[in-house]
């Protein structure tokens, strides 16, 4: 197999998390970059990657990268790259682009100029005239320019990672499951512990939670555009999710808990974990986060509560930070992390955080408010 190098994208703040997903699965020519994490590898790494990292968000190919501060150059240094390599002569290749501190600015130009330099060096490869047909696999082709660097990459993934092929429905301002899996990485929950999201929503935190404790694969119930590709050994395929099949844990057992105010919100999370196929595996409950009571010890809490963005709702917002620090400083052997953009968050809980972490819930940004519980009495072994 030859060596490749892939790109896992990341929202910004995560890009540790991902490097070590990718670490944990064997890999270890890894160099971490704003928004972005490189890695050396061979060809079984594009289903791997793919099928495993829980908070990436695409994964791409790297065909080439150079300078670029003219549309010929970057016409010429496009057409150089060995595309051949990856584009089969019907292949469907459209072109999406962005540019950053650059002086190619005009996207849209760009874009079509990497066009025009591809199909004219698949024209060469495969001694083609006229138009090439493009009604083969799809193949997505980004140039990213920053600062005058052009890379050039194409996309693995299809559809970004963070859509797992279980949440069908959801509500207006769903979580996504790349940060819901890192909220959860960012804690030292283990699946022996009792863990529940106050704020469960239509249930993205408790079905990642289940998934990370039983060592499922993320990516399990879906499709990823490189699965039709030609030069793409399909064992490669076969044998990643075999491999992951093998891993699973499916009957652990788990005591996780999502509760709402909203029983619609309950309907909608049973559905959703459901379709994950854990819907023996999670509780919901309709329930105000005022009126939970829990006789269990060193549990873990994680919640994306409303954030209180609109003027409306800014006072069931502050009663509600309240209410979180009444019942939560009360159970002094749980742990409890919450996201919000609210500045005023530890203020009203009643408590300042053991640690925070700036993160961005898409172009939001909020922080990550954790409060460590108790650690439980050590376990005595008899020599």
């Amino acid at each position: 197999m030859k060596p490749i190098t892939l790109i896992a994208t990341a929202a910004m703040g995560l890009e540790a998390i991902v490097a070590n997903e990718v670490r944990q699965l064997g890999y270890e020519n890894v160099t971490v970059e704003n928004g972005k994490i490189i890695v050396e590898a061979d060809e079984s790494a594009i289903p791997r990657l793919n099928l495993w990292l829980r908070t990436a968000d695409r994964i791409k190919i790297k065909i080439g990268g150079f300078k670029a501060l003219s549309f010929e150059e970057l016409f010429e240094k496009t057409k150089a790259l060995p595309w051949g390599d990856y584009l089969p002569e019907n292949a469907e290749f459209p072109v999406i682009g962005r540019s950053v501190k650059s002086k190619l600015f005009s996207v849209s130009d760009c874009q079509a100029i990497v066009k025009k330099a591809i199909v004219e060096n698949m024209k060469e490869t495969y001694n083609v005239e006229g138009w090439l047909p493009e009604s083969g696999a799809f193949y997505r082709v980004e140039v990213a320019l920053h600062k005058d660097i052009a890379t050039l990459t194409i996309d693995t993934s299809g559809e970004a990672l963070h859509k797992r092929g279980y949440r069908y429905l959801h509500n207006e301002a769903p979580l996504k499951e790349t940060l819901a899996a890192a909220l959860i990485q960012l804690t030292n929950w283990k699946a022996d512990r009792p863990f529940l999201d106050p704020f469960c929503g239509s249930g993205t935190i408790p079905i990642e939670a289940a998934m990370i404790a039983k060592n499922i694969a993320p990516g399990l119930n879906r499709e990823f555009a490189s699965e039709n590709w030609s030069w793409l050994d399909k064992k490669l395929w076969y044998t990643a999710v075999e491999e992951a099949h093998d891993l699973a844990n499916f009957d652990l057992p788990v005591d996780i808990l999502g509760t709402d105010i909203d029983h619609k919100m309950i309907e909608l999370s049973e559905n959703n974990a459901a379709e994950a196929g854990l819907e023996d595996s999670l509780r919901f409950k309709q329930m105000q986060v005022k009126d939970f009571t829990t006789k269990s010890q060193y549990g873990y809490a994680i919640g994306n509560p409303p954030y209180g963005e609109r003027l409306n709702e800014r006072d069931y917002v502050e009663r509600l930070y309240r209410d979180l620090g009444e019942v939560f400083r009360a159970n002094e052997t749980w742990s409890f992390y919450i996201l919000t953009s609210y500045e005023k968050f530890e203020a009203l809980y009643g408590k300042p955080a053991s640690k925070k972490r700036k993160l961005y819930n898409g172009d939001l940004k909020c922080h990550y408010y954790q409060y460590f519980g108790k650690k439980p009495p050590r376990r005595h072994v008899d020599v």
